[in-house]
């Protein structure tokens, strides 16, 4: 991880098309502006964790509810 210190107004460039600018500094928050071309994508790390998070969740199997909805199903396929 290359760490970098800049002060308010500074730029950091990420190869030839991406700038971030240090816009504001207010206690221990700091402001960014990001220039890229509209092909490169920009996410917040959290967001993209919270994501991740919920579609783990939705993959995980309810036993209890899947168990019901098998005996619905063998209810409405009697043969």
């Amino acid at each position: 991880m290359l760490v970098l210190t800049r002060k308010l107004g500074q730029n950091i460039l990420i190869g030839e098309e991406v700038s971030i600018k240090i816009i504001k500094i207010e206690s221990n928050k700091v402001q960014l502006g990001i220039c890229a071309p509209s092909d490169v994508v920009v996410y917040r790390q959290e967001l993209v964790d919270k994501i991740k998070r919920f579609n783990r969740n939705a993959t995980r199997t309810d036993h209890t509810r899947l168990k019901n909805v098998a005996k619905v199903f063998k209810q409405i396929v009697k043969f």
